[in-house]
């Protein structure tokens, strides 16, 4: 996906996995009533269980512990797949066609596939290849910072080396309270109240953040909550990740991007397609159309276009595993086929045909703008 995104913007793409650490699940509501029975919330696997009864819904401490060892394996696994070349451009690029079912989207495909394979073709053919990064790419890992349990255990004071046994050490800008369960932590939409918790530990870690905002984010509140987050203004500190619905981005975007650039702020803007269109089967299963993802994406491109914005990213729940969760796409996947492998047990993720599919329509929008 990213080198489909670096060809089609033309531009670095750092690449955060949302990995190692995404084990809680914001709810609404703390109760929910199942087969008549009420009980806890399902709050993530490292709050409580999955299993529908009262016992296995029980907050258990120790599933923090559990969390902490998932999260360090999948790291040590996601280190040695890069050490051992899963990364490496000079491998042989696959890129199935055969799940596309329109001709014309086949075609683009093929254009596009086909014009980065010639690039790569090319650069190989004149030795400007043997680059550290044409052999593997750097990954950083982030999630919601959810539980403040678990995550101001894991927070730590660090120095840096240079002003390691200086007496003014504390001063230094490059001394600062870290979170270290993730590189990138984010507020949720829920719980960015100005006086709220996640808030007051957010704004004393040096790492940088991001900001869930939606529909019931007011303009001046989101110029508020960036003065408290980042009141030095640190370029890019914080990333702005709007989540509003295909229907509503409209309504809210050019709103929010106003008030921050009247404010002097300059965040990261991303865009979340995912949460905004989540809806409900009417025999009551999660899913997302393919089309809203879309159709959010698309109108969050030219809406920061219009307004002399910057859209710096996409925020997405994806996995590289075949499964049905979110309808639509170049194959076609019905709300009759969800059930053909639905395996999540939090929100419907993008299949790996549906998300490169994403990545290719992104870059042909960029490429197209080049053209222009």
């Amino acid at each position: 996906m990213s080198l489909v995104l670096i060809w089609g913007a033309n531009k670095p793409v750092i690449r955060i996995a949302r990995i190692a650490g995404q084990f809680a699940k914001p709810r609404s509501s703390s109760t929910e009533v199942i087969n008549g029975v009420e009980m806890p919330s399902f709050r993530g696997d490292n709050i409580n269980g999955f299993a529908a009864d009262p016992a296995s819904r029980q907050p258990d401490p120790s599933r923090l512990v559990s969390a902490y060892f998932h999260s360090a394996a999948t790291l040590n696994y996601l280190r040695a797949s890069l050490s051992s070349g899963l990364a490496d451009l000079h491998s042989p690029l696959d890129w199935g066609l055969g799940h596309v079912i329109t001709p014309s989207i086949k075609e683009q495909y093929a254009k596009t596939v086909g014009a980065v394979k010639d690039a790569l073709r090319f650069m190989h053919t004149v030795g400007i290849d043997k680059d550290r990064g044409f052999e593997t790419v750097d990954i950083f890992t982030s999630h919601e910072g959810l539980s403040l349990e678990y995550e101001q255990s894991l927070t730590r004071l660090l120095r840096h080396p240079a002003n390691a046994d200086s007496s003014n050490s504390s001063t230094s800008p490059e001394t600062g309270y870290y979170a270290t369960s993730s590189h990138f932590l984010w507020i949720g939409d829920r719980t960015r109240q100005l006086g709220g918790a996640h808030v007051e530990f957010f704004r004393g870690i040096a790492n940088p953040v991001g900001i869930k905002i939606g529909p019931s984010m007011a303009p001046d509140e989101l110029v508020q909550l960036l003065e408290v987050v980042n009141p030095d203004r640190e370029v890019g500190k914080v990333t702005l990740i709007s989540r509003y619905g295909a229907s509503k981005i409209a309504s809210f975007l050019p709103g929010h991007i106003a008030a921050v650039q009247a404010s002097g702020h300059i965040p990261v803007w991303q865009c979340d397609p995912m949460h905004g269109n989540t809806q409900s089967t009417p025999s009551g299963v999660k899913t997302r159309h393919f089309t809203d993802i879309l159709s959010e994406l698309k109108q969050a491109l030219e809406i920061h276009r219009a307004a002399g914005s910057f859209l710096g990213g996409m925020h997405l729940e994806l996995t590289g595993e075949a499964v049905t969760e979110c309808v639509g796409g170049a194959a076609g996947l019905t709300e009759d086929g969800l059930g053909e492998r639905y395996t999540t047990f939090c929100d419907p993720r993008l299949n790996e045909k549906q998300a490169l599919e994403l990545a290719f329509l992104v870059a042909g929008f960029y490429r197209e703008e080049s053209e222009e």
